[in-house]
């Protein structure tokens, strides 16, 4: 099966970014299957690193024709990304469902909420809170790795026997990480990329409720850090698929702590037909119809509190010739009363009354062409 995308991903190496190779891929592909799901719960797969979104596409393109091929059948699949670079995340738009366009510490993500975590961080040391007040210093220089970062915070997004695909350096695979692995993950097994220009290995694991660590496993990490006696990732997987299940929840968050005006424009057009815009000229047609005439002709108490409902706006000429702009206003104003009471006992006590009235308040700017032009004037 050929990639739709991964050879589009070239586009973008540049800066210290390479997206995963097109063998390790198509390589991976055979090694996931979708579970069967019921209703409308969806096979959701994240990539917090998206780069161009090639990577994440092509997997689920391949899930798809593998599900097509074997039952016949057509999953749902959710296909999310995060990424950092403007350029690239914006591409990636054109090729998942939804990428956001952000740092990936900013973005709300519901626990336990992804069937498949596709994991290949970024490589090397972070920025220290430090670093900024001592620059060139070797505390400044101590800052977690990014890999590790990553695969902590992104582990309690995977649902219970959700799928890892953790793509790493095998000199990065510290022993917090390989303890972290060991007491989150089972059925976790190693291999070593087709292309080693980045010394990459593929770990892929199923997710489990947090328990004691295997030794077996840390044994078997400890061996990959090495670099050594790893075996390259199959061409053609004989052994169990790893099985991605779907996620049934009821609200789903993904969403970034800070938006800016593309990515709310872009979202805004997304959903434009279920905006208020779209249907204004039905829910506010009053605006454009004719108003219909009163009954009978208005007192004096009916035309005032129309104007201080808003109801009665605008130019007015009176039967003198003056002009004006009248704005009707109501306000609350408390008025307090109080009363003196005597009992039997001859003991004396107050009573306080509030109580609330509304008042109507109409004013006008004077519209006549003569000294009185721009005046304010309280009508009522």
């Amino acid at each position: 099966m050929a990639l739709m995308f991964a050879r589009l991903a070239h586009n973008f190496i540049k800066n210290g970014y390479y997206p995963t190779d097109e063998q390790t891929l198509q390589r991976i592909i055979q090694m996931l299957v979708c579970a069967g799901g019921e209703g409308t719960a969806a096979h959701r797969m994240l990539d917090p690193c998206c780069g161009e979104g090639t990577a994440l596409a092509d997997i689920r393109h391949g899930m798809l024709e593998a599900a097509a091929a074997n039952a016949n059948q057509k999953p749902a699949i959710e296909a999310l990304g995060i990424e950092f670079d403007q350029e690239r995340a914006w591409h990636a738009k054109r090729c998942l469902d939804r990428v956001i366009h952000a740092d990936f510490h900013d973005v709300v993500v519901k626990p336990r909420s992804v069937g498949l975590l596709f994991l290949n961080p970024p490589y090397g040391y972070g920025i220290s809170d430090k670093a900024s007040g001592n620059a060139g210093s070797a505390e400044a220089e101590k800052a977690e790795r990014l890999e590790r970062t990553f695969l902590f915070k992104c582990t309690p997004l995977l649902a219970q026997r959700g799928v890892l695909v953790f793509i790493v350096p095998h000199y990065a695979l510290d022993e917090d990480m390989r303890a972290h692995l060991a007491r989150n993950y089972q059925n976790v097994q190693a291999f070593m990329a087709p292309e080693q220009r980045f010394q990459q290995r593929v770990i892929v694991a199923s997710r489990r409720k947090a328990g004691n660590a295997s030794k077996q496993v840390m044994d078997m990490l400890a061996q990959v850090q090495t670099g050594e006696g790893v075996p390259e990732l199959p061409e053609e997987w004989v052994s169990e698929p790893y099985v991605v299940p779907a996620v049934a929840d009821g609200e789903f968050n993904f969403h970034a702590v800070r938006i800016d005006a593309a990515q709310l424009g872009d979202e805004l057009e997304r959903y434009r037909q279920h905006l208020l815009w779209e249907g204004f000229s039905a829910h506010f047609h009053r605006s454009t119809s004719a108003c219909r005439p009163t009954l009978r002709e208005m007192t004096p108490w009916h035309l005032a509190l129309s104007l201080a409902a808003g109801q009665v706006t605008g130019h007015f000429r009176s039967a003198q010739g003056r002009e004006f702009l009248l704005k009707g206003d109501t306000f609350k104003h408390k008025q307090r009363t109080i009363t003196t009471e005597l009992n039997k006992k001859g003991e004396a006590s107050q009573v306080i009354t509030m109580l609330d009235r509304f008042v109507p308040v109409i004013n006008a700017i004077e519209f006549t062409p003569d000294h009185r032009l721009g005046q304010i004037v309280k009508v009522a």
